[in-house]
């Protein structure tokens, strides 16, 4: 039985390219069908936003409609914001510099689930003391 990853907002976003910002170990992790890849609610509230505002380059979608349609045929696991996570959330311990509370939310989601969080932001490796589980993507 293979493992359970939350895959951060870049994570997501990498993987519809031509994943070349994604390191060959990640790229085996997202190629192992055993595993299970969850995508937070979150993430995609992020990368409609993203879309909207005009700051995704490249973007491979024409609505974002289309946004929904492709993570959810990706076969990503939706994970949205239950309670636990808030609680998560409400006790988590955030360093002054890291004060994104989207990056907050996700990284509270893998604590509470106990997931494996996939990222390429260096920032969350600040969490390991907190039970944190993290895989860096260095790109």
């Amino acid at each position: 039985m293979g493992r359970r990853y939350l895959l951060d907002t870049n994570i997501v976003l990498f993987s519809f390219s031509d994943r070349k910002d994604l390191m060959r170990e990640v790229q085996n992790i997202l190629d192992d069908y055993n595993n299970i890849f969850y995508v937070s609610a979150t993430s995609v509230k992020e990368i409609i936003h993203l879309y909207n505002s005009g700051k995704l380059k490249r973007s491979r979608w024409k609505r974002t409609e289309d946004i929904v349609t492709d993570i959810k045929s990706a076969n990503f696991e939706l994970l949205p914001v239950k309670w636990e996570h808030l609680f998560t959330y409400a006790k988590l311990s955030t360093p002054k510099e890291h004060n994104d509370p989207n990056d907050h939310i996700i990284i509270s989601q893998a604590i509470a689930e106990r997931m494996i969080l996939i990222s390429s932001d260096r920032k969350f490796e600040q969490y390991g003391d907190q039970s944190l589980h993290f895989y860096f993507n260095d790109r």
